[in-house]
């Protein structure tokens, strides 16, 4: 694991969400001596993080004040994609007003894979985040996260109870990554140097690809339980993931998604995320077993 002496001020972005906790856990190892600081809306919520020797400050991607005052002394920055669909872009550009204020020296910002060219909805919003970045003059560098196998073994146990998989991807190949893969990543980029990193465009996504169908042989195969995939039609998979509990807008963006994958758009085969990493990404196999636990 490559390390770094810098004792550079690393802040990270919603850092009590799932991602900026797994990329504060990796800053530990790969920045010993940086200054790890971590923006919340509630401390009160990121007790572990605090524990961990992070500094926690308050700070809220709609109130640009918040985020003057909590990047104040940073040197590097990752902006984590907000969650909140159709109110990304103001908020990310709240976030990158802040850090050109401050004088940010690198902001890595986590956009989605080939947000450039994608035909997903999904992408919009990353790609108007990634056009203000680069004509905010700010040095960035661009973490174009692709699919998280999360977002499909997160339902193993709703597969084994149903004894099936939902989805509208049809044989497209998925080349997703675990989340802790990102985030080591985004660990590497803000542990080397501003200079190297500034100007770099990561396409990140799995080292290998798998169809839904080879997803549910993977979750029958290790349970022992007969699990089969069932492609829905778009509207057939949005109305599935309400009665799961998702709201309609996001379910929505979500079904589109599948279906985009049948046409390829969450397939890579650059393998940027491994040579990045140093190391193979988390398999399917690895994935469903975790899951599984």
């Amino acid at each position: 694991m490559s390390t770094t002496t810098s004792t550079e001020t690393l802040v990270i972005t919603g850092a009590s969400g799932q991602l900026g906790r797994l990329v504060l856990a990796e800053l530990r190892s790969r920045a010993p001596n940086a200054k790890l600081v971590g923006l919340v809306r509630d401390p009160a919520k990121a007790p572990d993080l605090a524990a961990l020797g992070v500094e926690l400050r308050v700070a809220d991607y709609e109130n640009p004040a918040s985020l003057v005052a909590a990047l104040r002394g940073a040197d590097k920055l990752l902006l984590i994609s907000s969650s909140e669909i159709g109110r990304r872009l103001p908020q990310h550009r709240n976030v990158i007003d802040a850090a050109k204020a401050a004088g940010v020296k690198l902001l890595a910002y986590t956009s989605i894979l080939r947000a450039d060219t994608s035909p997903m909805n999904l992408a919009v919003e990353h790609k108007a985040t990634e056009d203000y970045l680069r004509a905010s003059g700010l040095p960035h560098v661009l973490l174009r996260n692709g699919w998280y196998t999360e977002n499909y073994t997160g339902s193993v146990g709703a597969a084994l109870q149903h004894g099936v998989v939902l989805g509208a991807a049809g044989e497209g190949r998925i080349a997703s990554a675990a989340r802790a893969d990102y985030a080591a990543a985004a660990a590497v980029v803000l542990a080397s140097t501003a200079a190297t990193q500034a100007g770099k465009v990561y396409e990140l996504a799995g080292d290998s690809a798998y169809t839904l169908s080879e997803l549910a042989a993977e979750i029958a195969r290790q349970s022992g339980k007969p699990v089969a995939y069932k492609n829905l039609s778009e509207a057939e998979y949005k109305t599935s993931l309400e009665g799961f509990g998702l709201p309609p807008a996001f379910a929505g963006l979500l079904a589109e998604s599948d279906v985009k994958a049948a046409a390829g758009s969450l397939y890579d085969d650059g393998k940027a995320l491994s040579r990045l990493i140093g190391r193979l990404t988390v398999t399917l196999t690895e994935a469903v077993a975790a899951a599984l636990k």
